[in-house]
Order: structure tokens, then C-alpha cells, then sequence
């Protein structure tokens, strides 16, 4: 792979529903071995763009680029070709062990056919073989080695978290989308995560991670980019976002304006008064007594 070349490289994406503009002409890149954060307030257009990278929506505008190369706007294409998510909510199969979860993610990576699955031939049983060791070294991987057998449905909800990332590392990505990952977390679990995406990284695969935790986001990204209504309002060193006065004002909202002490205050401040160098006109009454 050619360093210089960005993992994901999306320009101009943008996600029109019927006259609602989702997204707007968002560009984002994520280089090699990189952890990006992308952070909004709720509404933002975050979870439809991630939609957008990984072909649930094709986009009304723009393109996704991984490697140098033009994603195809569907799913099973996108997965095969590098790109692995999880979710805001958690999607595993409950009645399902955590072994067969991750290995239910290697199947964009497995060749055998049908016929071969139903007649259990060479191809597929070393296959299955594969899958099941190297499901295996990513539960070990993200802490699950010693509950491999359990259901999934009987996990505590960090550890569901974490075989989530599992499961999405099972297709062997280039890059993993994180949809807030620590989403319900305590303070333990969220430290947790914190250094299994670390982990990841090391790995050489590079992240992008969507996150309401600002301690969370700002300690693990090398870089943030801002989503607000649909827009991409400012992007940089987590540190550089975290002080910039519009990220403040779009969680926040604009403090409201204060009157001018000097201006108009409805107690008369501003209106004519006699000159005191100069005598007051004279009452029109008196005049004329």
C-alpha cells in the first residue's frame, strides 16, 4: 500500500432525504495506522455518513475511496474490500456463542460454496478450521478468550461491546468504524476500550470512531473532525477543536447577548436632555400669563 495515499479518502458526500439535506458535502480523510474521532451534537449527520461509507445509503453526491479506490455502494462489497463497522446499538446474535459470532464475520473471507458447505468437503472443513482459530486469537485479543462458549444474550454489555470489535475485525479490515463504542460504559469499561482501540491501531489498521465522550474522543484521536447540521465545521489536533469557539457554541449554543450598558436600556438614558449650559425652554403657560 502506498503510504501517501489516505486509507479513506470520501469527497464530498453528501445524503439528501426527499428535501432534508443529512449530510453536505462532507470530505474526510484517514490515513494509515490513524485514529480519527468525528464528533457533533445529536442530528448531526454522523451515523448517515458512516451509513454512506459503508454502502447501507448510496450517496446522493460525492465518493468513497478506499486505497485509491472507488467503494461500490453495497455492504458485502464494502466489508470484502475493507471496511468493518459496529453499531450505536449493539447488533450480535444473541443465541449464538461468541465464538460463532466472530466467525459468523469471517464469511466475507471464506471461498467455500454451497454445495461444499452441504457436503462438508476439503475446502470448507479447512476453512472452518481457519475461522475458528482465528476467532479464537480475537476473542483472546479483546479479552473474551475464557467466555468463548457463552451466549452472547449472557454477556455483560461491555463484553458485548467488545465482541462487537471482534466480530469486525473477524473480515480483516483496513479500516474499522467505531459507532459510539463506549455508549452506556462506566468510567472502567470506557478505559477498557480505550486501550483495546490503541490495540487496533497497533495492529495497522486505522479508525474512525464516532463519540459523545469528549474525554473519551480527545484522548485517543490524532485527529477530530466536527459534524454540524449535516456540515463539516471545522477539523484538527483534538486539543485545537476542543478550544474552538464554534465546537463550543454548537453543544453549547450562543450566549445570549447582553444589552449595551451605553445603548438603549428603556430607563430614558438616551433621551434628549437639556443643555445645563443653556436655559430650559420656557413654559409656553407662563409666556403668555
Amino acid at each position: 500500500m502506498n503510504p501517501e495515499v489516505p486509507v479513506l479518502d470520501a469527497r464530498g458526500v453528501t445524503m439528501r432525504f426527499g428535501g432534508l439535506t443529512a449530510v453536505d458535502g462532507v470530505d474526510l480523510t484517514v490515513g494509515q495506522g490513524e485514529i480519527v474521532g468525528l464528533i457533533g451534537p445529536n442530528g448531526a449527520g454522523k451515523t448517515t455518513f458512516f451509513n454512506c461509507l459503508t454502502g447501507l445509503y448510496v450517496p446522493t453526491e460525492g465518493e468513497v475511496r478506499l486505497d485509491g479506490t472507488p467503494l461500490p455502494p453495497r455492504p458485502a462489497k464494502v466489508t470484502r474490500a475493507g471496511i468493518a463497522r459496529t453499531f450505536q446499538n449493539i447488533r450480535l446474535f444473541a443465541n449464538m456463542t461468541a465464538l460463532e459470532n466472530v466467525i459468523v464475520g469471517r464469511h466475507t473471507r471464506t471461498r467455500a460454496g454451497f454445495l461444499a458447505a452441504l457436503g462438508h468437503g476439503p475446502r470448507y472443513r479447512r476453512e472452518e478450521r481457519e475461522s475458528r482459530q482465528r476467532a479464537r486469537e480475537l476473542l483472546d485479543f479483546v479479552g473474551l478468550g475464557t467466555v468463548s462458549r457463552h451466549l452472547a444474550r449472557n454477556l455483560s454489555y461491555g463484553a458485548q461491546r467488545r465482541l462487537e470489535i471482534a466480530r469486525a475485525l473477524a473480515s480483516e479490515p483496513r479500516l474499522l468504524l467505531l459507532d459510539e463504542p463506549t455508549a452506556g460504559m462506566n468510567p472502567q469499561e470506557t478505559r477498557e476500550t480505550e486501550t483495546l482501540v490503541h490495540a487496533v491501531r497497533d495492529q495497522g489498521i486505522a479508525v474512525l470512531v464516532i463519540e459523545h465522550d469528549m474525554r473519551f474522543i480527545m484522548n485517543l484521536c490524532d485527529r477530530v473532525a466536527v459534524l454540524v447540521q449535516g456540515a463539516k465545521l471545522t477539523e484538527g489536533a483534538p486539543a485545537a477543536v476542543q478550544a474552538d469557539e464554534r465546537v463550543v457554541e454548537a453543544y453549547l449554543g450562543a450566549p445570549d447577548d447582553e444589552p449595551d450598558q451605553d445603548g438603549p436600556a428603556g430607563d430614558g438614558a438616551d433621551q434628549d436632555e437639556p443643555d445645563q449650559d443653556e436655559p430650559a425652554q420656557e413654559n409656553p403657560k407662563e409666556t403668555t400669563a
